[in-house]
């Protein structure tokens, strides 16, 4: 097993002044690798020198992923402060009083005393349940609310004060969802998590984020080859096999992935590639230590934006919403917001 120096490995600076390395191991396995999988890759990312680990309450192996943390702080592998962990509400848990509950759980399963970063998975309170068909529907889904939304802020807000996480996030927010909500925050996020790729840079919610010193963490990073059927489309673009990614791969001598992860760090995000082979979690750490990317390559990969959203989250749309497109707010307002 080779063994990648933390220290090599770029950090983004929050607004905090706390540092989260630019490139995380994620876990989202529940759909086609068991937890047991999933909390192998988890202890062999940390030998091999991952510090950032994204875990999510939704994805079924915390627990699992709980025991390989206090393993290797009980053996002296890595203290608890080298470690940046980061974990998600999920939408089931939104209610008043349900955040603290989730989160209470979520450091049980965990093991551990308190999270650097803790997430609101979606920004609504729509639950579906572990590997379900793109067409299932749940009829108590809602659309976004600012008022709901902050109900479930407030609480994040108050882990912060009750240290129970150093660092409050989003995810799968868009604009006009930030610009209702983000005027009314006490604890601004320090990141938001959102699908970003070679196909899909999302550039003006990137330099919104920027712009307002939240960092901007990218999943799906590799274009998501293994995402679940649910979220595969007949139009869907695949990144790594793109001629111009292939190119660039090519002349560095590398797999098209890794150069997905180069420009995505090189660009100033953070992505949180997934995959239990440690062949690939290895390699997903090292190249951006080495060999970096030209102006010229990073200009190219620049202009391959395709539009090409993967996670469409057809499975959270309300009663009497269109299609995927109205979680999104494609026409610039919050769709069905009253």
């Amino acid at each position: 097993m080779e063994f990648i120096d933390p220290n090599l490995i770029p950090a983004r600076t929050l607004y905090t002044g706390a540092k989260m390395p630019a490139v995380g191991m994620g876990t989202f396995g529940s759909d086609h690798a068991a937890p047991e999988e999933v909390s192998a890759a988890v202890a062999g990312a940390i030998r091999v020198g991952y510090r950032h680990f994204d875990c999510a309450a939704c994805y079924g192996n915390e627990a699992q992923i709980g025991e390989v943390f206090a393993e290797a702080f009980s053996e002296g592998e890595v203290r608890r402060e080298e470690l940046f962990i980061v974990s998600k509400v999920w939408n089931d848990m939104h209610g008043q009083g349900d955040v603290l509950l989730a989160c209470a759980k979520t450091l049980k399963d965990l093991q551990l005393e308190a999270l650097d970063m803790y997430y609101v998975h979606w920004p609504f309170p729509n639950y579906h349940p572990p590997k379900c068909d793109v067409s299932e529907r749940n009829p108590d889904s809602r659309p976004f609310s600012t008022e709901r939304f902050m109900t479930t802020w407030r609480q994040m807000e108050r882990l912060v004060d009750m240290g129970l996480t150093r660092h409050i996030g989003m995810s799968n927010m868009t604009i006009p969802k930030l610009e209702a909500v983000l005027p009314l925050c006490r604890i601004k996020p320090a990141a938001i998590e959102m699908e970003l790729h070679p196909c899909f840079q999302q550039q003006e919610l990137f330099d919104y984020c920027r712009e307002r010193e939240i960092q901007v963490v990218g999943f799906c990073p590799l274009g998501s080859p293994d995402r679940p059927e649910r979220d595969r489309t007949p139009e869907d673009i695949a990144d790594i096999e793109l001629p111009e990614i292939r190119r660039i791969a090519e002349s560095h001598g590398i797999h098209p992935a890794l150069v997905c992860i180069k420009w995505a760090v090189q660009r100033g995000q953070t992505p949180i590639p997934f995959s239990v082979k440690e062949r690939n979690y290895t390699a997903n750490l090292k190249c951006v230590t080495e060999d970096p990317l030209t102006s010229e390559e990073m200009e190219v990969i620049g202009g391959l934006e395709r539009d090409n959203r993967l996670v469409k989250g057809q499975v959270f749309l309300w009663p009497g919403a269109g299609d995927w497109r109205d979680l999104w707010d494609l026409k610039g307002t919050i769709a069905g917001a009253g």
